[in-house]
């Protein structure tokens, strides 16, 4: 590559978040950041350069085809940085299926593999297609890059990816990928910086946000996680149901003759906290509120997350560690307490003062397990593999 800026681009299902990263000589340095939220009317760009934090709404809207947006942001962008020194653009993409293993470069191939595992990441993988076809169109030249949230988890045995179906159905792809790999492989490598002997034993990582999933890792290899064949099993999470009985689904199907696509929105938008609560999908909506309707909300979540800790320090055969992350993991005290206050069983001991703060290490002296919160960069990883992938000038 020729240039000296990377753009990464971590797209949600409804927010895509930018990041701008300056490399060469060895280094690599984030420079500004940016969040597109498509829920917001006008569609609004958020963008920080270092002190300095710009709102910047929009002309262009949301629609299936991303170039207007694009063309604007880059505008705004450019009166911030130098474009033109833009050496690469780099993509988080959600679902990687069985074959992709790592980073890979977009060509026409990859791409076409992409968008062929719309129908397992219904939410994300139609968003991120439309965005690298737009950056095609607006930046022929600049290659692009594909980081897999599901390749983190291809250390799993075969037996935490099965399902108990017939085995043919393994060999078609129907198993337990694994998803938020991106946000595991930087709290494996920040663990090992922080705490070289606890990242070498058996760590529970909880990413706690709008999506949420928990991973089993094993000297900083996964070895089980929540989240399955898709992102909607495991925890509930903000609008996604988490496990279910799939004697429900043939029941809403059948008895209630809903449609395929009702069936995907009320498991996708319309359960959840959002689903429990009636009131919000946010956390600290729920929080604040005294309704009980919300307290139920947020003692399923907790729960839920307790269990789903004892499940996998199971598949581990013990636990040293456990390790809160993501925009809920890192940022409510209240919402973790619940859950460590539901695993004494297993040794655990909170710390409230340093809870409180958020602090690094929040579990008292004398806690059998270590409970940290660290900070996720998913856009971090994202940047580093691209140039991993793609040497640097």
């Amino acid at each position: 590559m020729d240039g000296k800026l990377l753009l990464t681009f971590n797209t949600g299902s409804s927010t895509v978040k930018v990041g701008l990263f300056e490399y060469g000589s060895g280094h690599l340095r984030r420079i500004g950041k940016g969040m597109l939220d498509f829920n917001n009317r006008p569609l609004t760009f958020h963008l920080t350069e270092g002190p300095h934090i710009f709102d910047v709404p929009l002309k262009a809207e949301s629609s299936e085809v991303m170039t207007e947006v694009l063309e604007e942001t880059f505008e705004w962008l450019g009166e911030h940085f130098d474009l033109s020194s833009i050496g690469a653009v780099a993509h988080r993409v959600v679902h990687g299926g069985r074959d992709f293993n790592g980073p890979v470069r977009i060509d026409e191939a990859s791409l076409a593999e992409i968008e062929a595992l719309t129908v397992l990441a219904p939410l994300h993988q139609p968003q991120i297609v439309r965005l690298i076809n737009a950056i095609r169109e607006l930046k022929p030249h600049l290659p692009q890059t594909a980081s897999f949230d599901t390749a983190f988890h291809r250390t799993m045995s075969e037996t935490t990816q099965r399902f108990a179906l017939p085995r043919g159905m393994f060999d078609e792809g129907i198993r337990r990928y694994g998803f938020h790999g991106l946000s595991y492989k930087f709290i494996t490598a920040e663990l090992a910086r922080r705490d070289p002997e606890l990242a070498k034993g058996r760590v529970i990582t909880a990413h706690l946000g709008s999506g949420a999933s928990l991973c089993a890792m094993e000297d900083g290899k996964s070895r089980d996680t929540s989240m399955s064949f898709t992102t909607l099993d495991g925890i509930p999470m903000a609008t996604r149901c988490g496990a279910i009985d799939p004697g429900v689904l043939l029941h809403l199907l059948t008895e209630r003759s809903m449609s395929r696509p009702a069936v995907e929105d009320l498991l996708y938008r319309r359960s959840g906290l959002l689903g429990v609560s009636g009131i919000s999908a946010d956390t600290r909506a729920l929080i604040a509120s005294d309704a009980k309707e919300a307290k139920e909300a947020l003692d399923l979540f907790t729960f839920r997350i307790a269990g789903e800790v004892a499940r996998q320090t199971a598949s581990l055969g013990g636990l040293d560690g456990l390790v809160f992350t993501a925009g809920i993991g890192e940022n409510q005290p209240i919402i973790r307490a619940a859950v460590m206050n539901r695993l004494g069983f297993l040794g655990v001991r909170i710390d409230p003062e340093a809870n409180a703060r958020n602090e690094g290490v929040i579990s008292a002296p004398d806690s059998a397990v270590k409970v940290m919160v660290i900070r996720t960069d998913e856009e971090q990883v994202i940047a580093e593999e691209a140039l991993s992938l793609l040497g640097t000038a």
